[in-house]
């Protein structure tokens, strides 16, 4: 490598390794949100899931339920707030996960983890709002069974 030499300065320059990074940098950001919103939406199903196996194990309930009164907005915000406290469990865990992973690694590589509240804040909320993305049809369901139908249910 000869510094005089003009190709290897254009090879070798720091504009050169800081176009290089930034592409790489891009193609890294890519990869992970893709990543991160395929882990939500997955999540999302797997809430949604729950959430019908609840409706359809608890249809005698929504009868009685309906029978002796409830409204349909009862119902729908009885199966939402399930499925609320589902995704703040979801996402607590994760955030919590993530960290420990963070700090864990960072003692295996001899390195500092940064961590950012707003990351952690944005991530928790995001959980939060796949729960209930996800959670409102499997209650809107809910709140739509025939309380005769319901009760006749087995």
């Amino acid at each position: 490598f000869d510094p005089a030499d003009e190709r290897a300065l254009r090879l070798f320059g720091s504009s050169f390794t800081a176009e290089i990074t930034a592409g790489i940098t891009l193609g890294l950001k890519l990869v992970l949100s893709f990543i991160g919103v395929l882990t939500l939406a997955i999540g999302g199903v797997g809430v949604m899931n729950i959430m019908f196996v609840s409706v359809t194990e608890r249809t005698r309930e929504i009868g009685v339920r309906k029978a002796l009164g409830a409204r349909p907005r009862d119902i729908l915000a009885q199966f939402l707030a399930e499925s609320v406290v589902l995704s703040v469990g979801g996402g607590t865990l994760g955030v919590v996960l993530g960290l420990g992973l963070a700090g864990a690694v960072g003692r295996a590589l001899t390195v500092t983890p940064v961590f950012s509240p707003g990351s952690a804040a944005v991530a928790f909320f995001f959980a939060v709002l796949v729960g209930i993305f996800f959670g409102l049809y499997p209650a809107w369901r809910a709140a739509r069974l025939d309380p005769v139908e319901a009760l006749r249910y087995e």
